[in-house]
């Protein structure tokens, strides 16, 4: 086994077959390739993905040159078609998809560099303490990373599992800077990465896995442990553990001899040169003639310009209070209350599809805009009411120009006027009500400020009885 980078994957307790893969060699370069992947989409479609994405990045990472994160990048990218690719043929696993967590670490250099998508994660162990270096691409994991859930809560969260990013979610990810996590780090003497699937991670806290890392134990036997810990929780999921390493010595410092220094013939060292007689006698020294007294009048006149720069400022600061007081009050700064905030940030991180299942909360007062991103959205309120605050003026949703399509479903606007403002190209109503609204939708049309423009509007809104405002 090697010494310095190590990988093990389990099954688990309560699953069949094995859906995680994971990559841990050297490449001929010297470099350390070490890869966590996670299959999702169903028994067997997950682990197909995963096969997929793990021997697209060995021949596409094995021979390499150039930029090293924008060749993890492309790597993850070529494997995201792949297994595009893999659904198009027809072949079953229709919903198949991974995450994964990739690294390549220089030992020699004293670095790493890493790309991620998904809730696998990568931690970095330095002077006994664990941090994790990637974000979880998830709701639930946007709410930990952002301080709003503790470990705790977060691992016993019921939406845990649920991603928003994944290879095989989007043909076009090529086009979105944002979807692949990448970045680079030091890797120092003593430092420890460790690569791992959300199977360890959901049952296993930090604290736990601090303690097995820096334990004077092999990493073949600290993935073991680590495995077997989640498997005493419940293994409630596959567990794969990729570790690495760093196999540089720390360096020891040693004293070095003094330096002789040649001063013509003769070698002269840093010791004290002996003291002659002569060098010993007192010094005779010349006294020196003391200067004139400074005239008090200098000081007299910077203490009259001090009084008057004090006097000035004084005189300005009373205006300005003055004015300040003639002003009008600026508007109060809308603070967002605990639930508009969760649904504000559920939303903005919704992919495709947003249900809202909080039946503890069908009524949510707004005191602020919610703002629709996505090219396409689906929004189901399952009965959800939107009040707006009585300071509060604005719409409960403005949509972006670039959304092709908006789906409103079961949801209930009260006082907004409009409910929403809609600069895309597409927005569907079904089951929606807008009580006290003059006027529920409003259709702002982006036009170019710097160009002629030529073009004809029509009326092209249909609406049923069901849906008009009450």
């Amino acid at each position: 086994m090697a010494k310095y980078y190590f990988g093990l994957s389990d099954v688990g307790r309560q699953r069949d077959n094995n859906e995680d893969a994971f990559i841990a060699e050297k490449l001929s370069s010297g470099w350390i390739l070490a890869c966590v992947i996670d299959g999702v989409g169903g028994y067997e479609g997950g682990e197909v993905a995963a096969e997929i994405a793990r021997s697209t990045i060995r021949q596409r990472i094995q021979n390499a040159s150039g930029d090293v994160v924008q060749i993890l990048r492309d790597a993850l990218l070529e494997a995201n078609r792949n297994i595009y690719n893999e659904k198009a043929a027809g072949k079953g696993n229709s919903q198949m998809a991974c995450v994964l967590t990739v690294a390549l670490v220089d030992a020699q250099n004293n670095q790493f560099f890493y790309a991620h998508v998904g809730d696998t994660r990568m931690y970095l162990l330095r002077d006994g303490s664990l941090v994790k270096v990637t974000k979880d691409h998830s709701f639930v994991g946007f709410l930990e990373d952002s301080g709003r859930l503790s470990e705790a809560e977060a691992m016993s969260h019921p939406k845990r599992n649920e991603i928003n990013k994944a290879l095989g979610f989007d043909a076009q990810i090529d086009l979105k800077d944002d979807y692949i996590e990448t970045g680079q780090s030091p890797f120092l003497s003593g430092d420890l990465l460790l690569l791992c699937s959300d199977g360890l991670t959901d049952l296993v806290n930090n604290a736990e896995m601090t303690k097995v890392l820096v334990s004077a134990t092999s990493l073949q036997q600290q993935a073991k442990t680590l495995i077997d810990a989640a498997n005493n929780a419940g293994g409630k999921d596959n567990i794969t553990v990729v570790l690495v390493k760093s196999d540089k010595k720390l360096q020891k410092q040693q004293a070095t001899k003094p330096v002789l220094v040649k001063k013509g013939d003769q070698q002269v060292d840093n010791k004290p040169a002996a003291i002659t007689r002569e060098e010993t006698k007192p010094k005779i020294v010349e006294p020196v003639a003391s200067k004139p007294k400074r005239s008090n009048l200098a000081l007299w006149v910077l203490f009259g310009l001090s009084l008057l720069l004090a006097l000035g400022c004084f005189w300005l600061w009373t205006k300005n209070r003055d004015l300040q007081a003639s002003l009008p009050k600026p508007a109060p700064v809308a603070v967002r209350n605990a639930d508009e905030k969760r649904l504000s940030d559920s939303l903005g991180l919704a992919h495709g599809l947003f249900n809202f299942t909080d039946s503890g909360r069908q009524a949510i007062t707004l005191s602020d805009t919610l703002f629709i991103r996505q090219d396409s959205l689906h929004v189901n309120g399952n009965g959800l009411v939107l009040q707006k605050d009585s300071l509060y003026n604005g719409p409960a949703f403005v949509v972006s120009s670039n959304n092709k399509f908006l789906l409103l479903e079961n949801i209930t606007f009260n006082g907004f006027d409009p409910a929403v403002v809609l600069q895309g190209k597409g927005l569907q109503l079904k089951n929606v009500q807008f009580q006290n609204s003059k006027s529920p939708v409003q259709q702002n049309i982006l036009l170019s400020s710097d160009h002629s423009v030529t073009a004809t509007f029509r009326d092209t809104v249909l609406f049923k009885k069901d849906s008009l405002p009450k």
